[in-house]
């Protein structure tokens, strides 16, 4: 027996033996996920148990050093546990922007004090994160950003950035503990200006405001910062160096988004919609069904590419792209296949219009993380290299 395969063995009893009944059902909602935090309120004691086991084996985090939080493991025994993980539809255990964003970013670029400090509380999900990066002026013109933050001399108060401005469309600002946050430290240079910060939302001078969309509810707000103070090591990488920790990260985001394209629910959409009596709506989901496979193949391999090193890197960009069409082709089949029932909104039948706010919601996948015009300007400049991209 190969070490792999003991690997995988062991990894299948343990989960079996520590993944709640609860933990091994599909998501019904986002209401579902687990986002950690010092606010956190879990949704019951499984969903707790769950977190703190996987937390305990370093599997929240499974390819990160084990010193910060992670299980080490090798990019063949990951690839081992997601697939034991799927073959008992285990819910991912933590989902935060600091796996996904801002933990990849600091392990390339922090300094080992804040390896230490951050990244073993997002593993543990103790901590929750929140992205500061567009603007009123600045969404996909991300550099022409306006928020600075000024080099401070207090006698009183010591050395540290004094932050002012307003970031726009920052998911779960209102939920979340710290932010990370684009600011601009020179005017010297549009992109060599930008520096990257991390500081606490309790932080006196910072106020948010959601945002409400089409669909009647948001993870969306405004941000604002006043004569924020920020501790002089608090910033990532390089002073005016922050675009490279930016654009680094944005793989990682654009990746990230690509998953909605995988639903989440671990079903076939047309076991989700059920019978349906129309000829070409039933051939349209089972196309896309089709489609979702070949797509789930294709997550496979980025998701080996990238844990081998070998992704391309405007690979994020076309799986973003894909990943969005995919989800709102979904959920347009699941208006379709509601007819007049799907257009409910306030029912307990329709449990508070889900299918309606869900479609609306999707309407906004092909702006946020970067517009989609933006990535396919990138895939044909970078991938398929077009003459004049």
């Amino acid at each position: 027996m190969s070490d792999l395969d003991s690997f995988r063995i062991d990894t299948r009893a343990w989960l079996d033996e520590h993944c709640p009944p609860e933990m091994r059902t599909p998501m019904r909602s986002e209401k579902d996920a687990c986002w950690g935090g010092r606010n956190w309120v879990f949704q019951s004691p499984a969903q707790e148990a769950w977190l703190k086991a996987m937390a305990g084996k370093g599997w929240t985090v499974p390819d990160w050093p084990v010193a910060y939080g992670g299980g080490g493991l090798s990019a063949v025994q990951y690839k081992v546990l997601r697939e034991e993980m799927a073959a008992i539809c285990a819910r991912n255990p933590l989902s935060s922007f600091g796996i996904s964003m801002l933990g990849p970013a600091l392990l390339k670029y922090g300094t080992e004090a804040q390896k230490k400090r951050f990244l073993t509380e997002i593993a543990r999900g103790e901590i929750r994160w929140c992205q500061g990066y567009s603007e009123p002026g600045a969404g996909s013109d991300l550099a022409g950003l306006q928020a600075k933050a000024e080099d401070v001399s207090d006698p009183v108060g010591g050395d540290h950035w004094l932050v002012n401005g307003q970031k726009v469309w920052t998911s779960y600002a209102d939920q979340a503990n710290w932010i990370f946050c684009l600011v601009r430290t020179s005017t010297e240079s549009k992109h060599g200006g930008i520096s990257f910060l991390l500081f606490d939302m309790a932080t006196p001078g910072v106020s948010t405001k959601p945002i409400l969309l089409i669909s009647g509810n948001s993870p969306f707000c405004e941000t604002f910062f006043d004569d924020v103070k920020v501790p002089k090591d608090q910033v990532v990488g390089e002073v005016n160096r922050g675009w490279d920790v930016a654009k680094y990260l944005l793989g990682h985001e654009r990746e990230m988004i690509s998953g909605m394209g995988l639903g989440g629910t671990g079903e076939a959409l047309g076991m989700t919609v059920g019978r349906i009596d129309d000829p070409i709506l039933r051939a349209e989901i089972a196309q896309f069904d089709v489609d979702a496979l070949a797509f789930a193949a294709m997550s496979e391999n980025f998701v080996d590419q990238v844990k081998h090193g070998e992704s391309h890197p405007a690979m994020p960009s076309m799986m973003k792209y894909a990943g969005t069409e995919l989800n709102k082709a979904r959920h347009e089949l699941i208006m379709a296949a509601g007819g007049s029932d799907a257009l409910e909104w306030d029912s307990e039948r329709s449990h508070g219009g889900k299918r309606p706010r869900e479609w609306l919601r999707t309407k906004a996948n092909s702006i946020e993380g970067g517009t989609s015009e933006v990535q396919l300007g990138i895939v044909a400049k970078h991938i398929l290299q077009l003459p004049g991209a």
